[in-house]
């Protein structure tokens, strides 16, 4: 496999100075950034098959073991802050459970039975997407993951660094990154993770995109936990309607915290109403806008 493949160049790194181990490393990152690139349509095509799943009230499940797991875990967490994406409807799997973001499990990667249990336990089915990534593409656990969610018909993506493996194969939409060898032979926290977490960004924020959850570039479906995103969410609310800080608070508290329904409100519409126009509206707010004037006339 390329991702353990120790390349000559670096044969006697740990004798060079360290600013050029640094530029070494620092020039492999771009090198990631152009597998990312290079595998675009493969990303596109998944999003866009995630998107026809998912918009009709599926679950999304990310897998994986070690350092793939633990990308693919923290993805999957962001989505609720940053997007609004429903906690019910997001499922984390990985190896060695809840202690392996922490530290490293040894032999948890070869154990595929917690992925029957999970999937049994969750009922997994065909409403639901399942993203499994892997930098050897041959981890047993993210293999499993896949099949067993290909068995239960849920949609499959997988990401590998190494062509031509199982988790590709298996995977309704394989996404291979092509980063070869690491500056450090089989260290695939360097630029294979590094590539991982670029097209794990890229491919939920495109989806979410597409979903509805950003609007003219602004997070208009961010949950305001705390105090820094509720200024967040009366800042778009200003950039969206021209209102005042204290106007977007009050709105925001009547549409109760929802940034959608209370931009709606702002433009003169009760909650009710509100509610109304972005549900005929696909959850959309720019199509939710576009509908205003005709509504308001009718």
């Amino acid at each position: 496999m390329e991702t353990e493949r120790a390349s000559p160049r670096f044969a006697d790194i740990d004798l060079w100075d360290p600013a050029d181990i640094l530029d070494c490393m620092i020039e492999a990152q771009f090198a990631a950034v152009a597998a990312v690139r290079a595998a675009r349509p493969a990303i596109e095509g998944a999003a866009r098959a995630m998107e026809e799943r998912l918009a009709q009230g599926g679950r999304l499940i990310y897998a994986g073991a070690g350092t793939s797991g633990r990308l693919a875990v923290q993805d999957g967490a962001e989505l609720a802050p940053t997007f609004g994406w429903p906690e019910e409807r997001l499922l984390l799997l990985i190896a060695g459970g809840h202690e392996a973001l922490s530290r490293s499990i040894e032999g948890a990667e070869d154990d595929i039975t917690q992925v029957t249990q999970f999937t049994d336990a969750q009922g997994v089915n065909s409403d639901d997407v399942l993203v499994a990534v892997a930098a050897s593409g041959t981890t047993p656990f993210a293999v499993e993951a896949l099949r067993e969610g290909k068995r239960r018909g849920a949609l499959t993506i997988g990401i590998a660094n190494n062509k031509d493996t199982p988790v590709l194969s298996e995977s309704d939409c394989p996404i291979w990154l092509d980063t070869g060898s690491e500056v450090i032979a089989g260290s695939t926290r360097l630029k294979a993770g590094t590539a991982q977490k670029i097209a794990l960004n890229a491919l939920s924020s495109l989806l979410m995109i597409r979903l509805g959850k950003v609007h003219a570039g602004l997070m208009v479906d961010v949950r305001a936990t705390n105090e820094k995103l509720l200024k967040r969410s009366e800042r778009i609310l200003n950039r969206l309607t021209g209102c005042d800080v204290g106007d977007a608070r009050e709105a925001l508290n009547l549409a109760g915290g929802n940034l959608k329904i209370a931009a709606l409100v702002l433009k003169g519409y009760d909650r009710r109403e509100a509610e109304r126009l972005l549900y005929e509206s696909g959850q959309n707010l720019r199509e939710a806008f576009s509908n205003l004037p005709l509504r308001r006339n009718s």
